[in-house]
């Protein structure tokens, strides 16, 4: 079954949650995301195999390994957001996308379209952050 989302279309609070609606609101939001960063990735790898270090300058070139070694290291945290993305577009073919993974009660609508790879609600992620900041404290 194929739904079709009006372009002005936003989840509220007042329908059932994680509705089909709803669902295919956030495998879009998903998917977008997904090839903004493989876009991104690529034009990485195109700049990166353009611009060896030809640099005469001592200088210059410390300053373009820098920039290289910043944008491989903003090229790894996407691949691991896309990772996470993947891993929701899961759970949205499964149906748990939406709840939470310690309690599983819904993960507000705001939480999710915030960051719609989120898979604790906020309430379990403040508690996970507090005993990870224990643990860190120890």
């Amino acid at each position: 079954m194929t739904i079709t989302l009006a372009p002005d279309y936003r989840p509220a609070e007042d329908e059932e949650f994680m509705n089909p609606r709803q669902r295919e609101y956030f495998r879009q939001k998903l998917l977008a995301w997904r090839t903004e960063l493989l876009h991104e990735s690529s034009e990485t790898l195109a700049n990166l195999q353009d611009g060896g270090l030809q640099e005469p300058d001592l200088t210059d070139r410390a300053s373009a390994e820098t920039e290289r070694a910043l944008e491989l290291r903003t090229r790894d945290r996407a691949r691991k957001l896309i990772s996470k993305i993947d891993a929701a577009l899961r759970r949205i073919e499964d149906g748990s996308y939406g709840y939470c993974e310690e309690t599983d009660e819904p993960i507000s609508l705001k939480r999710l379209e915030a960051r719609p790879i989120a898979t604790l609600s906020i309430e379990a992620q403040e508690r996970h952050e507090r005993m990870e900041r224990t643990r860190r404290d120890d």
